[in-house]
């Protein structure tokens, strides 16, 4: 079936993808702000969980835990974008891989990422990893937020074409030169992913780490919630999305790869269930 074209009443997306801008190609970015955001209140969210010892690491480490996590993030969300959508591009030309201004991150790979990151952090460290982990990504899910917010202002990763009142006129959707009433509207798939996977999953994390124990009982418990949270929100939010790379068994790519992360989520939860209790921090005590 085909949907017509978009009517006049849907807005036509012309937010450019600068907040200031030097010339054709150079300027701050909202994309690169969002990195930077994320990452700073990531940062003080875990500096004031390490004061307040429900992350048992002192607060001072926070600091070198933050690099090794900024090092995963870029390292595996730039690998992961070639490995899983586009492994010609990168045997073709492996810089590719350095050239982070023509844009190309995989959130799947930036969690795979992190994951090492943590391994190789915690190795002078003396916290649990599976009770870092839980920390760790109960604040991940607001960079992913902010980042898909940011998809929505480059005009990137739009969604499926739709006639629903909010659908947005995409101008990059279509072959330059396409006159706007020929392009039809499509889904701002961004912000659909911004709320599911990021948002309100950010609320629901924060909330089963700083309101429950369970980051003590049952450490890794919080990591497989998010695994499978993640992947379920992804699915969902996959389902407007228009897809960016060729299908595999008739799946888009997230979600494809978001079943692995199902499966593992329930091996963490299955295994935190047998994880012992970590001893409470008394009141002045270093971890």
């Amino acid at each position: 079936m085909t949907i017509a074209p978009a009517s006049p009443t849907h807005w036509v997306h012309d937010l450019s993808p600068f907040l200031v801008q030097f010339n054709e190609s150079v300027g701050i970015r909202y994309y690169g702000l969002s990195y930077l955001l994320g990452i700073g209140l990531a940062g003080m969210i875990l500096y004031r969980a390490a004061q307040r010892q429900r992350l048992r690491l002192p607060p001072a480490a926070v600091a070198d835990l933050m690099t090794a996590l900024i090092v995963g993030v870029i390292l595996g969300g730039r690998l992961g974008y070639f490995v899983f959508y586009e492994p010609a591009v990168f045997l073709q030309n492996p810089l590719q891989l350095l050239q982070v201004w023509d844009g190309g991150m995989s959130s799947h790979g930036g969690f795979i990422g992190v994951g090492f990151a943590m391994a190789w952090f915690m190795r002078p460290q003396n916290a649990p990893f599976l009770h870092l982990s839980d920390a760790v990504v109960a604040v991940a899910p607001l960079g992913v937020g902010l980042g898909r917010v940011a998809n929505f202002i480059n005009g990137e990763l739009w969604g499926k074409v739709t006639t629903w009142k909010w659908a947005v006129i995409f101008p990059a959707s279509a072959a330059p030169g396409t006159p706007l009433t020929a392009i039809p509207a499509r889904h701002p798939s961004q912000l659909y992913q911004g709320a599911l996977e990021g948002f309100l999953l950010f609320a629901y994390l924060q909330w089963r780490f700083w309101r429950t124990e369970t980051a003590s009982t049952a450490p890794g418990r919080i990591t497989g919630e998010f695994l499978i949270g993640y992947a379920i929100a992804r699915s969902i939010a996959e389902l407007f999305r228009e897809p960016d790379a060729s299908l595999i068994l008739g799946l888009s790519r997230g979600t494809f790869y978001s079943l692995f992360m199902i499966i593992a989520g329930i091996i963490i939860i299955r295994r935190s269930r047998h994880q012992p209790s970590l001893p409470p921090i008394k009141l002045g005590h270093k971890p």
